[in-house]
């Protein structure tokens, strides 16, 4: 500023935007947030449960965002399903001591259930840059022990950011006439072949056959496994 520049020019200098200049200018900047420490060997069974769900929730609909001096958990609902967002947000205050904030994006039909907290890279160690698709999605070891323990946590998070349950219709042409039947399916939708399989892995674990219908879709039609789903899934609401 010395020399006369503006925000804007100083911004253009160095490639960034004049209001990040502005902020840095008047507020500091930006702080690295510290590494946090977690201990999932000293959890409840309980919150190994709750953390198997939000795993779910995150690896098909979450994001972890930076901040200067902290990072925040995102997970994107369907504004629709009340109770999802409510379980969603009793999940995330499992793991916080300040409840999550909802958020109702304008013009959207969505809901934004975030928290801030130094901690959450810590928590989900997929976070990274560039979209869960176009890189690698591994579980680390006290990850996948906790999926294994509460596959059906997990599987119901899944379904919940990323699934569906629907009824498949379809007619058949008897001596009689056409006749309609239905009978529900439920559908898993993901980009990423690593969190497929992932998806896939918790089915298999539980009996629950499974077919993939294309290269981003897996389908669950067996009148069996749709049964066992619905004991924990079901539909949303």
């Amino acid at each position: 500023m010395e020399l006369g520049l503006s925000d804007a020019d100083i911004g253009r200098e160095v490639g960034i935007s004049g209001s990040t200049v502005w902020r840095w200018r008047h507020r500091g900047f930006p702080v690295v947030p510290e590494p946090a420490e977690i201990h999932p060997d000293q959890w409840t069974n309980e919150k190994c449960a709750d953390y198997s769900y939000l795993l779910g929730l995150y690896l098909g609909d979450g994001y972890i965002g930076t901040h200067a001096r902290t990072h925040s958990l995102v997970i994107a609902c369907d504004a629709h399903y009340e109770n999802l967002v409510a379980e969603c947000s009793d999940a995330v205050s499992t793991f916080s001591r300040v409840s999550p904030g909802i958020q109702y994006p304008k013009d959207t039909k969505g809901a934004r259930v975030v928290s801030y907290g130094s901690f959450w890279p810590a928590l989900f160690p997929q976070h990274g840059p560039g979209k869960k698709h176009e890189r690698e999605i591994r579980l680390l070891a006290w990850q996948q022990e906790i999926v294994e323990r509460h596959p059906r946590r997990f599987l119901r998070g899944l379904i919940h950011s990323d699934g569906s349950r629907c009824e498949n219709r379809f007619t058949v042409q008897l001596k009689s006439g056409p006749r309609e039947y239905s009978y529900p399916r439920y559908f898993f939708t993901n980009y990423s072949d690593d969190i497929r399989d992932l998806f896939c892995q918790s089915c298999d674990q539980l009996g629950i056959r499974w077919s993939q219908s294309n290269w981003r879709n897996i389908s669950i039609s067996h009148r069996d496994s749709v049964a066992r789903l619905d004991s924990f899934v079901g539909p949303k609401s």
